[in-house]
């Protein structure tokens, strides 16, 4: 494996059978929504990398991320603290979720983002839409 990158971004991974752990890059600037989409994935059954930032890592073409010690487990939750999740350890990156203010188009190019050499598909959105949780997921299902 590479060195590790730390990447400033929350990392949600889901499970999907025959496929296993996937996981989602989720950023976008302070106050984007980034723990607030993070926490309603959760809310459906994901589980938690890594709030804020994340140890990003290349090996054999794909990413992988992972939560340093001194926050994997917690997540800061605004309004309430830094509370106690249910968490993951290291998870092949499948997607980036870029949050932006505003509209966003209707139907985008396809857009990718290079980590460390490895290619990412990218995936923009405005996080507060309700329909934020099904747009990743049902973008995550089509990779």
């Amino acid at each position: 494996m590479n060195g590790r990158q730390p990447l400033h971004g929350t990392v949600a991974a889901r499970w999907s059978p025959g496929v296993g752990w996937r996981a989602v890059l989720v950023t976008g600037s302070p106050g984007a929504g980034k723990s607030d989409l993070t926490l309603r994935l959760i809310g459906r059954g994901w589980r938690l990398v890594a709030d804020d930032y994340a140890h990003v890592t290349a090996s054999g073409g794909a990413l992988y991320a992972v939560a340093p010690e001194t926050i994997a487990g917690r997540m800061e939750v605004r309004g309430v603290g830094i509370v106690p999740v249910c968490a993951r350890g290291l998870t092949r990156l499948a997607l980036a979720v870029e949050l932006v203010e505003g509209p966003v188009e209707r139907l985008p190019e396809p857009e990718i983002r290079t980590i460390d050499g490895v290619a990412l598909p990218v995936l923009r959105l405005n996080g507060f839409e309700v329909s934020a949780v099904e747009k990743v997921a049902t973008a995550l299902a089509r990779l």
